[in-house]
């Protein structure tokens, strides 16, 4: 049969309502999804309709298709360019396109067909695509541990009756020694009297006024939240985020972050745009002897304080019955280690805290990895509980280390890393959340 009249069913996200959080491209199991400084996009030639991705997606921006000839799908380079998804073909159309103007009810059988065929033979594409090297990615949860509290999602933005929730700045603080240049920043919203209820482990996006180069809005950016269910001030509508002022791209080219930039220069008083809160399975477990490993680098450690603090709280309050706290916490230099201060006044039997720096002058590169394995017997230990939870997050290049460290510890235990792995994942206890 000829590709010009091949029917596949185009997987497509609609960037009117992603909020670029990279759940989608971390979490593909075939390497299908890629994005730009505008827009995520699936490449047709590679996806084969696994749905891994459909359920983490915060927005459902991810859960969209479009019926195409084959030979004319959407090109990487046009999809990155949309501001709104194309409108799907009628059976007409796709009659026309094919060249086969005088059967659309054929077109539609065609694409039907071409949809079961793909649906049947995505198990066995992922397993090959897993099997060329370790993909971490087929490792994360996407349920959340059974004990998490109701997560409440998408109360504000695209797909609510209200597009978004005015906050305003009630706390700008810099959290790390060096310079303006590149600050971290620990930032508090209040709410007023608008509902806005958060976990531990959600994210908000935030909208930066203005328009970008082609005159469109700017569209959200994600931040995950730095602050326990109750509020950074207990029994306050409030919430915290940690941001980090970007000046350079992941290459080192020079860019100044959009949002990263409006919300570090925010002043108290200043009123903000916030769509949310988004996630549902990034969440923490609730019963009694819990244990919580956390493994961050960076900014990424906002979803590790937030879980922390509750943890606090909950203790000084009599309210939890044990359960053990590690943090595994990476940086360049001590200098640029969000919360360093505060973190080193932390009970020590409260949370068994290990910082890894990679850019200490004199000092030997050590990673978050490398304090996983420095640590092998007691994370055995905790990989082994089934009351214990691993979280992850900070930048996608720091994902795969850290689940090959994980599966290196298993395997010197002498366990089985694929039965481990792959119950870490269906019982909601590895969670990855890297961008």
């Amino acid at each position: 049969m000829s590709t010009d009249t091949i029917i596949i069913k185009q997987h497509v996200i609609d960037p009117e309502i992603c909020i670029r959080c990279n759940t989608c491209e971390a979490i593909c199991p075939v390497g299908a999804i890629t994005h730009d400084s505008m827009n995520y996009v699936v490449k047709a030639d590679i996806c084969n309709l696994c749905m891994d991705c459909i359920s983490p997606c915060p927005t459902g921006s991810i859960d969209n298709w479009r019926m195409m000839p084959k030979a004319k799908a959407y090109s990487i380079e046009e999809q990155l360019k949309w501001d709104e998804l194309p409108a799907e073909l009628s059976a007409e159309e796709l009659a026309e396109t094919t060249g086969d103007s005088g059967d659309a009810g054929a077109a539609e059988q065609a694409a039907q067909s071409a949809v079961q065929a793909a649906a049947a033979s995505s198990a066995s594409a992922v397993s090959t695509a897993s099997a060329s090297g370790f993909n971490s990615a087929q490792f994360g949860a996407t349920l959340p541990p059974w004990s998490a509290a109701h997560a409440y999602t998408n109360l504000y933005g695209p797909k609510a009756a209200d597009k978004s929730i005015t906050a305003t700045v009630t706390g700008n603080l810099r959290v790390t020694e060096v310079g303006k240049d590149y600050d971290t920043h620990h930032i508090v919203l209040d709410f007023g009297q608008m509902p806005f209820p958060v976990l531990e482990g959600q994210s908000i996006g935030i909208i930066p006024p203005g328009v970008d180069a082609n005159g469109k809005p700017h569209h959200a950016r994600q931040y995950s939240i730095a602050s326990p269910r109750n509020g950074e001030r207990p029994g306050h509508n409030n919430l915290s985020l940690t941001i980090k002022r970007v000046l350079e791209d992941h290459s080192g080219q020079p860019v100044r972050g959009v949002g990263s930039n409006y919300m570090c220069d925010l002043d108290v008083g200043d009123q903000v745009q916030v769509i949310g809160p988004f996630g549902a399975s990034f969440l923490m477990p609730n019963h009694p002897k819990s244990h919580i490993v956390m493994i961050c680098t960076g900014t990424g450690s906002a979803p590790m304080r937030a879980m922390t603090e509750w943890r606090r709280r909950l203790r000084a309050s009599g309210k939890f019955e044990g359960g053990k706290l590690m943090l595994f916490f990476g940086a360049r230099t001590q200098q640029e280690l969000p919360y360093f201060g505060p973190l080193q006044n932390l009970p020590k039997d409260f949370i068994d805290i290990e910082f890894a720096y990679s850019r200490t002058p004199g000092q030997p590169k050590r990673y978050v990895q490398d304090a996983l394995r420095d640590r092998a017997a007691d994370v055995a230990a905790l990989l082994k509980d089934g009351n214990a939870c691993f979280y992850v997050c900070g930048l996608k290049s720091m994902e795969e280390g850290v689940v090959m460290a994980l599966r290196d510890i298993v395997q010197g235990a002498g366990l089985d890393w694929d039965s481990l792995g792959a119950a870490l994942k269906k019982e909601g206890r590895l969670h990855l959340e890297t961008y």
